[in-house]
Order: structure tokens, then sequence, then C-alpha cells
């Protein structure tokens, strides 16, 4: 019983080290991180928001407030990001591509042959 008890203090000091470590090395990161300037702060002011994902679980007057909030929130970005002058360009919009009358013949001649070659492979067969 001393074993155990001797074994299982010296792992809860090598705990202690090890932690202490970790918190070494996380404020070393942080320093590095605030010189640089580009890093984020593990421990900002802001809290994280969590939502559960099963919405069904929340009442739809929950759901319609979350809803009008973000739509709130997008109305702002797209007004705050408006250009000042929209021009209309033609090379924006997305070109169809419109296949020929002959490249159409020639598929449909080959899905002819591919389906002929089908149906006397199974003619063979049976």
């Amino acid at each position: 019983m001393g074993n155990l008890d001797n074994a299982l203090q010296e792992l809860r000091e090598e705990l202690k080290q090890m932690q202490s470590q970790v918190e070494k090395l996380d404020r070393a990161i942080s320093v590095i991180e605030s010189l640089n300037g580009t890093g984020t702060s593990r421990q900002s002011n802001q809290p994280t928001r969590v939502m559960s994902a099963p919405t069904r679980f929340m009442s739809k007057a929950s759901r319609l407030k979350i809803a009008a909030a973000q739509r709130a929130r997008w109305a702002k970005i797209r007004k705050e990001s408006e250009p000042v002058a929209v021009t209309k360009t033609t090379s924006s919009a997305p070109m169809k591509h419109t296949m020929s009358l002959a490249a159409r013949r020639k598929i449909a001649a080959f899905q002819r042959a591919r389906w002929a070659k089908l149906r006397a492979g199974q003619k063979n067969a049976a």
C-alpha cells in the first residue's frame, strides 16, 4: 500500500511541474504574439457565444429574435460595403456555352452506337 501512495504522490508532483511548465510556455507565447502584433489572445475580454445545434428546443419567439438580429447585422454590413459607383461591364456576366449542331449529332451517334453495343452484348449473354 505504501508503494502505491508513493507512486501517486510522485505522479501528482510531476503533474504540478508539468502544469507550471505549460503556464510558462503559454506566457512566453502570449508575449511573442503581443510583440508580433498578429497573434490573438486566448483570454479575450469578449466571451464566446455557443449555441446548441438542435434549435428545435428553442421557442419560436427566440428563433425569430435571432433571425431578426442576423438580418439587421447583414443589412448593416451591406449598407457599409455598398460601392460608390456601380458600373456594369459585359465581361462580368457569365458566358453561355452553346454546343454546335455538329457536336450534338456526333454525341447522339456515339450514344446510339454505345446502346446498340450494350443491347448486342445482352442478346449474346441470354
